[in-house]
């Protein structure tokens, strides 16, 4: 694997680049010299045997001419000359040399162990051209041994008259012999060349791998998020060139990444403290984050929520999201969001949530809204879907304030309608001949003074309530004796107490001083909360009023209280009692537990959410408890401000 990966290695290829360039080179140089050196050699290794047999047949002329004027023996011993002038002065190494008269007959020849061709017939068709005059007569072939040869034949005579001609068979071998000598050198010097070339190659090659191994080190480093080094520069040529863009592109990198972290660190935090809630799908409708606020709302953890469908998340069918969009009523459903949810304008429907833990349900308002990615669809499309966005609001306040504002608006228009259509009726009465009737008129008018001073009553108190709302009731606060405050309420509603037989008892703790509070609304308090008391206390019951001092809560005590008391009073009866399921709204503005009888009692509904408001104008807190057929306990606490009253 280790020679896999080297030879598909740069630094391979380019020494494969540099020896096959240098073995082409040679292998050119090569074929070209080997060529053109065998041609040199051969022709002039063929040149050298013509002028031989040039020669040779210019001096052989004289013996042939003298042999046909002598017919004599001494013909024959000048041929016995011939064949010794041709054996010593004109032997060729590994050649045969023949001289042939007019008729083709050998007449010497230079080999000992070819006499026996002398005196025969040679019928070579070199001989037998060179016989009728053609000079230019050679040919090269190659012996049944393997041996190649060249074969050359001239005439004999210099005019038109032929006298014989001259053999020559030589042998080639030598030259061969020194091309492949030449040959092989050649190879030797190539090879050499090719292993200097390949270590030169490695070498050479190592300048520029090395720098690329280096950048390629430190961008794997950089992927795994280390930015401590940098690539050395080594140069300035193209990879110097490189290694500097390199360095400079790390730092930008490191930057854009801190950046990326701290923008990233920044959303998670406003993610993970945002009042809404916040839910991303991908383009598949895939939960893919989730903050706390949304799994808080939605009762879910993170473990669970991730990868399933935003639809079954949120209960709700893509049908009733683009319901709700339209103004529509959602239904619940498991499927994920519908992709045509993922548009520019946000649609929104209102989820109600169910929760072991409350009763009430939870009103939850979800706006979708589309991510779009740079990506398109298809072709020509120049952007895409890239998921969805599901803001989640807990609308519980709003909706419950919506529904008392409704419940508030109702409530005062009831009030006000009944005695006015009282008051209508009994002056269409009187207008149609009551009037004349003494007794009757006086009933008449009676009641209509009664609705009005009602409609008085509620008036006023909608007023006082609109004043303690919007901060304008003035508390003028004065030094207030506590046990002579409750013992005058006591006295206000004595005619009361004995027409009912109701007992009150009034318990202060000993010692108590004097408090800084707004007497005429502090009496208000006790007032309405006596007043219902004995409403609501059947006839031979009790009412007991308590006032004693409490301590105050204080986180920053060690004790968990502070030095500064609380006056708490308590109105408490043994009457019919409040049922539980009212006791959460039982101050909120009209609300009447048993509506027939307030109303009858001349109530307005409003007299415990005055208290309340003048209690906590005051910085106290009221909380009542009360249970069905036992009765019911109202408590208020008031800063007990010694100093104050001291002064």
């Amino acid at each position: 694997m280790k020679w896999i990966r080297f030879f598909q290695s740069i630094q391979a290829k380019l020494i494969i680049i540099y020896v096959l360039l240098i073995l082409i080179a040679m292998q050119l140089i090569g074929v070209y010299f080997i060529r053109t050196l065998e041609s040199s050699l051969k022709n002039d290794f063929i040149d050298n045997r013509n002028k031989q047999a040039q020669l040779l047949a210019q001096y052989a002329e004289t013996y042939l001419i003298e042999n046909q004027d002598n017919k004599n023996a001494e013909s024959k011993k000048s041929y016995e000359d011939l064949n010794q002038f041709v054996n010593s002065l004109f032997v060729i190494s590994k050649a045969e040399i023949q001289v042939i008269d007019a008729n083709g007959v050998v007449l010497t020849t230079s080999l000992d162990r070819n006499q026996s061709v002398v005196g025969s017939k040679n019928t070579q068709t070199e001989v037998t051209r060179a016989l009728q005059g053609i000079k230019d007569n050679q040919r090269m072939f190659t012996d049944l041994d393997g041996v190649r040869k060249v074969v050359i034949a001239k005439p004999i005579g210099s005019g038109v008259k032929v006298y014989g001609a001259v053999y020559i068979i030589s042998s080639m071998e030598e030259v061969y012999d020194t091309m492949n000598r030449i040959s092989r050198f050649l190879i030797t010097g190539t090879l050499i060349a090719l292993v200097m070339t390949a270590l030169l190659g490695v070498i050479l090659s190592a300048t520029i791998t090395k720098p690329i191994k280096a950048i390629t080190k430190q961008a794997t480093a950089v992927a795994e998020g280390r930015f401590d080094e940098q690539v050395r520069v080594l140069g300035n040529d193209e990879i110097g060139q490189l290694a500097n863009t390199f360095n400079f592109m790390m730092e930008r990198l490191r930057e854009a990444l801190s950046l990326n972290e701290e923008e990233k660190d920044k959303l998670g935090s406003i993610l993970s403290n945002m009042n809404d809630g916040l839910i991303a799908a991908d383009d598949r409708g895939r939960v893919i984050l989730i903050n706390r606020r949304a799994k808080q709302i939605l009762q879910v953890n993170e473990e669970t929520t991730l990868g399933m469908p935003l639809g079954a998340l949120l209960g709700i069918t893509p049908r009733a999201a683009n319901a709700s969009a339209k103004g529509k009523a959602a239904s619940v459903g498991s499927e994920a969001l519908d992709p045509e949810l993922e548009s520019d304008a946000d649609k929104t429907t209102m989820l109600q949530l169910y929760h072991e833990a409350e009763e009430e349900p939870l009103f939850v308002r979800v706006t979708f809204t589309g991510i779009h990615s740079s990506k398109g669809k298809g072709a020509g499309s120049g952007s895409g879907s890239g998921g969805t966005i599901a803001v989640l609001q807990d609308v519980t306040g709003q909706e419950k304030l919506e529904q008392s504002r409704r419940e508030f608006v109702a409530n005062v228009s009831h009030e006000l309608r009944t005695p006015l259509t009282t008051i209508k009726s009994y002056l269409e009465a009187l207008e149609d001949g009551a009037l004349e009737e003494p007794q009757l008129a006086g009933k008449f008018v009676s009641v209509a003074r009664n609705e009005t001073d009602r409609m008085i009553r509620l008036v006023t108190d909608l007023l006082q309530l609109s004043r303690l709302d919007s901060k304008q009731a003035i508390i003028s606060k004065e030094s207030t004796d506590v046990a002579e405050m409750l013992d005058e309420v006591a006295d206000r509603f004595s005619f009361q107490l004995e027409q009912r037989a109701i007992t009150i008892d009034i318990e202060v703790v000993p010692g108590m001083k004097e408090i800084m509070l707004d007497r005429d609304r502090i009496d208000q308090v006790l007032d309405n909360l006596v007043s219902n008391a004995i409403k609501y206390t059947p006839e031979g019951g009790s009412i007991r009023i308590h006032a004693g001092l409490v301590a105050r809560a204080h986180s920053g005590d060690q004790t968990g209280y502070s030095e500064s008391p609380l006056l708490e009073i308590s109105v408490q009866d043994n009457g019919i009692g409040i049922p539980k399921k009212d006791l959460s709204r039982i101050f909120e503005r009209f609300y009447r537990v048993d509506k027939a009888r307030s109303r009858n009692m001349g109530g307005t509904g409003l007299g415990l959410s005055i208290a309340r408001e003048i209690v906590k104008a005051h910085g106290g807190t009221v909380h009542l408890d009360s249970e069905l057929g036992a009765g019911t306990r109202v408590t208020f606490t008031l800063p007990y401000n010694q100093e104050e009253a001291a002064g």
